[in-house]
């Protein structure tokens, strides 16, 4: 691992700050860094408002979106609204139908089917939409690059809106509508919205036309929250303040459909971090082993006892994902062990029967171990699909950009991708991906690198330090959980590695005689011989709570020992 602590704020701010709020030198660091300045933006930051949403018409054609869909009600016309398989588009379908349900009836909600459709507007989307005398579709988080698909219902007279928040191509669809904080000539304040975030500024500019505020869609923020921390987009602006009510809803009134999956955990206050790790990816799991509409179901369900039994055959498709990722996991590090090759800068991998709902688990998973700009290939009709992600620093899309001409269709995020090729284009395009990442990515990205925010010593850590920590959630992209480092720290004799496999270390710090505070290093039992002994050692971590036996105490959640 590379340690990397992030430079000092200058003196000068730090003083202000200091003085501004009452707070010590560490937590006005930790406001610096996160680009606070000012008391007024520390005030915004710990305290967020729903006077801090934006006005969903500064988004360009936010005004052409909702006439149109004023005139289909007022019209009588069947509206579609179409969704992604993932959390962000299956949330964002139950979001704006729900809504749209609640001031008219003929509303339905369509998920492509990952294998048969692949992602995005389908051609079969739309002659599903004809058969069944649709004639306004409504994409969300998809569609941005959908030009020929908008051209093909044009043809049949189906208008589409399209709700996005991908990066646009040179060219946009022909939509009635475009919403798209990315685009070039939107002028909207915040440009990293989810899909379901955009889908959310929608309802948002379609109730205030019926007098209705920003409170009213209060139940709505628990979808938008779920998507947020799905999503993995940067938890600042307005995101920070969606998620922080989204996480007020989902601990105090969820909808049924979330608290149906809550249920079943045994949880009683859930974290954002327990929103990325447990709930959103039981919401995936049924767009990735049987049908993202499943999701949507079950997020639109009412009575608790009928989204129960949603959630339990949801929960069976889940355990169904977990062997799958685990087996085709294991068939891909085989692979990559059997390839003999020269150092290489990416990992690029193929089987045509792996299970495409899996590919991109697999991807992250192959990072963790090879920490490579990875692609995980499966067949896809007469086609084979990959799943795209990267190592940070490094933009993946753009990479991919530099390979079109190898590729039917590509599209994405920075580290997360997805792409169509013909079989016989794969070594061809395996040669080029593996040549544009050798000669642009900086070979230092190659290393995992451990972001630290400041040092600071073990007396630090109190109940009133950790009091003001948990403020700074949610934490997310750009407002990540506070990463300290501690210099000559010693273990008191306690050390030890536990867990099944004893793979994890545990331990007692202590540094000039100050009182002992637990830690807990997952998958850090290799370490043991550099603490035993009271060794000195240093030791970046983050700062948590333990409970054990109805006791709460803060505890060391180790990143790395050196």
């Amino acid at each position: 691992m590379r340690w990397t602590l992030k430079p000092k704020p200058e003196a000068h701010k730090l003083k202000h700050l200091m003085e501004a709020l009452q707070v010590n030198e560490t937590v006005a660091t930790l406001l610096l860094q996160r680009g606070i300045e000012t008391y007024e933006a520390a005030k915004t930051f710990f305290r967020p408002s729903l006077d801090d949403i934006h006005d969903p018409f500064l988004m360009k054609d936010m005004n052409l979106a909702v006439a149109r869909i004023d005139k289909a009600i007022a019209d009588g016309e069947n509206i579609m609204v179409y969704g992604d398989y993932d959390v962000d588009g299956t949330t964002s379908v139950a979001l704006v139908s729900s809504y749209l349900k609640t001031i008219y009836p003929n509303i339905a909600s369509y998920i492509p089917d990952r294998y048969e459709e692949g992602y995005g507007l389908s051609f079969q989307g739309i002659d599903f939409a004809e058969d069944n005398d649709i004639s306004l579709i409504i994409t969300l988080d998809c569609g941005i690059k959908a030009i020929d698909k908008v051209a093909y219902a044009s043809e049949k007279n189906i208008d589409i809106i399209i709700c996005d928040h991908h990066r646009p191509g040179t060219e946009l669809p022909k939509a009635v509508a475009v919403l798209d904080p990315k685009r070039d000539d939107c002028n909207y304040p915040y440009d990293e919205l989810c899909g379901c975030g955009v889908g959310f500024k929608l309802i948002q500019a379609l109730s205030s036309k019926r007098g209705q505020t920003i409170e009213d869609l209060f139940p709505y923020l628990d979808l938008v929250a779920t998507a947020i921390a799905a999503d993995i987009v940067p938890l600042t602006g307005e995101n920070r303040t969606l998620a922080h009510f989204g996480m007020q809803v989902i601990n105090s009134a969820p909808r049924a459909g979330i608290k149906a999956i809550i249920d079943q955990l045994k949880k009683t206050s859930l974290t954002i971090t327990d929103v990325v790790f447990v709930v959103a990816p039981r919401i995936n799991a049924a767009g990735r082993i049987s049908q993202g509409l499943h999701a949507v179901t079950l997020l639109t369900e009412d009575d608790l006892e009928v989204a129960k039994q949603y959630a339990a055959s949801i929960e069976t498709y889940n355990t169904e994902r977990r062997a799958l990722d685990q087996e085709i996991t294991k068939e891909a590090f085989e692979q990559i062990e059997k390839l003999e090759e020269q150092e290489r800068f990416t990992t690029v991998v193929y089987n045509e029967n792996w299970h495409k709902g899996v590919i991109g688990i697999v991807a992250s998973r192959l990072i963790e171990t090879y920490y490579r700009p990875t692609l995980v290939f499966t067949k896809s009709g007469d086609k084979i699909a990959a799943s795209a992600r990267s190592v940070k620093g490094f933009d993946v899309y753009n990479a991919l950009e530099q390979c079109k001409e190898h590729l039917i269709q590509f599209g994405g995020h920075k580290y997360a991708a997805g792409l169509t090729m013909k079989e016989e284009k794969y070594q061809d395009f395996k040669d080029a991906f593996e040549e544009v990442v050798k000669n642009t990515i900086d070979k230092n990205l190659l290393t995992p690198e451990i972001l630290i925010d400041t040092k600071i010593t073990l007396k630090e850590i109190t109940p009133k330090f950790y009091r003001i920590l948990k403020q700074f959630s949610p934490f997310g992209p750009q407002n990540m959980s506070p990463v300290f480092m501690s210099t000559q720290l010693q273990d008191n004799g306690w050390a030890k590695c536990v867990g099944a496999e004893k793979d994890h270390l545990k331990l007692n710090a202590v540094q000039q005689r100050s009182n002992p505070i637990a830690g807990i290093g997952f998958n850090l039992g290799d370490k043991l011989s550099t603490v035993k002994n009271k060794k000195p050692f240093d030791a970046v971590y983050s700062v948590d709570e333990n409970e054990w036996n109805g006791n709460v105490t803060l505890q060391l959640r180790l990143r790395d020992i050196k």
